[in-house]
């Protein structure tokens, strides 16, 4: 028997493990312990099937699953850029796209494809599907935040509006979310977890 096309899974298998070690500046819930990527991915992943009758538009949750699960794999050639940093840009698109040929081209040609499809309509943010993943990614740190007195927003000063900023691109693919988020961020600032201006 020729195991050449499992190989090749089995090898992208071994190495997407590194995902493990890729540091999120979020903590976990009520911690002090930063979150991985993975753990971040997982975490992601069970939440959509969860909250998925809340997207705006009807969604695959199975293919919302695959996004979520696929989309921060690149962090593994390319790293996790704080959604804050200002130095360098969140969507670090070169250094990912180099990363995602990389890391797909481990697998068989035709999961290779699915991949990097997967992958790209996650980044497009044009489909239902792609515009609910993104607002799941955007809320697991708002809750990790709020359970943690303000968690990443405290220590890096970052300002009520600049929260605002970047997360009320949630309602794109959950208004219900967003809503549920800003009431969020507006008792954070009550609570002194987010400067009301910078």
């Amino acid at each position: 028997m020729n195991f050449e096309y499992l190989l090749k899974q089995i090898a992208f298998i071994q190495e997407i493990d590194k995902l493990k070690y890729i540091q999120r500046k979020t903590c976990l819930f009520n911690s002090q312990r930063k979150e991985n990527d993975a753990e971040h991915s997982w975490h992601l992943a069970i939440m959509a099937m969860v909250l998925a009758e809340h997207a705006n538009e009807p969604v695959d949750t199975m293919k919302v699953v695959k996004m979520l699960l696929i989309h921060d794999l690149v962090e593994i050639d390319a790293g996790d850029v704080f959604l804050f940093d200002t130095a360098i840009n969140h969507t670090n698109t070169h250094a990912e796209r180099l990363a995602a040929e990389r890391l797909f081209g481990l697998l068989p040609a035709e999961q290779a494809l699915e991949f990097t499809e997967i992958w790209e309509e996650f980044e497009a943010a044009e489909t239902p599907e792609a515009r609910f993943a993104k607002s799941i990614d955007r809320l697991e740190p708002v809750l990790q935040n709020v359970s943690n007195g303000g968690g990443t927003w405290k220590e890096h000063q970052i300002s009520y509006a600049q929260v605002v900023q970047k997360v009320q691109t949630m309602a794109h693919g959950s208004e219900t979310l967003w809503s549920f988020a800003k009431a969020l961020i507006d008792d954070s600032v009550e609570k002194g977890f987010i400067q009301k201006e910078h």
